[in-house]
């Protein structure tokens, strides 16, 4: 998937074993420790026991190196500047504990649930790149419908409080509200076809 923003292009990959480091290499960087202290690990877990960031870490490699993809790396010039968390609801126990993002019906979908772009790459377009990636990439898995838990804050927010993505964002990529437990936090989902294989 390549995607064109701020005059450079964007690749869009799956995280899979032989991308680990990249991934790795992502959430080393300077200004990007939200990343390395969670590994994105925090919905696929039903709670914390303790905080425990080489726990997380761990955990996120073995899942990867199962041949899970649990979302997708952005590249600009073959370095990894962007992540999104995106897969089966179902992966994501957390969810149905949450009272924002409990089920909103038992239909079948796939949940975004994590954006991460590198502290020097903020501002650039790549948050949307990454959605555009999640939702061709969830099609050509066979989802039909995609569901997110977007900010929706009159206000800009900090960039390190917007892991949900900004609904504006998720509107523009034709994303509807489905329901909203909290003034600031809809679910909005769009509903995919799947692409033939």
């Amino acid at each position: 998937m390549r995607k064109r923003t701020h005059q450079q292009a964007l690749d869009v990959r799956p995280l899979t074993p032989e991308r680990w480091e990249d991934f790795a290499t992502l959430a080393g960087g300077r200004g990007n420790s939200i990343l390395r202290h969670c590994w994105c690990m925090y919905y696929r877990k039903t709670r914390d026991r303790e905080y425990d960031p080489e726990g997380n870490k761990r955990a996120m490699k073995d899942l990867v190196a199962s041949g899970t993809v649990p979302g997708l790396l952005a590249y600009r010039d073959r370095r990894p500047v962007g992540w999104i968390s995106v897969g089966p609801r179902q992966e994501y126990p957390r969810l149905a504990n949450s009272p924002i993002m409990k089920p909103v019906d038992d239909q079948p979908m796939w949940s975004i649930v994590c954006f991460f772009v590198d502290a020097r790459e903020r501002g650039r377009g790549i948050s949307e790149a990454l959605l555009t990636g999640a939702i061709e990439y969830a099609k050509s898995q066979g989802a039909t419908l995609l569901e997110a838990y977007p900010v929706d804050k009159a206000a800009r927010s900090d960039p390190l409080s917007m892991w949900f993505g900004a609904k504006s964002m998720y509107d523009r990529a034709g994303f509807r509200e489905v329901a909203r437990r909290k003034q600031t936090r809809p679910v909005v989902r769009r509903r995919i076809r799947p692409s033939a294989r």
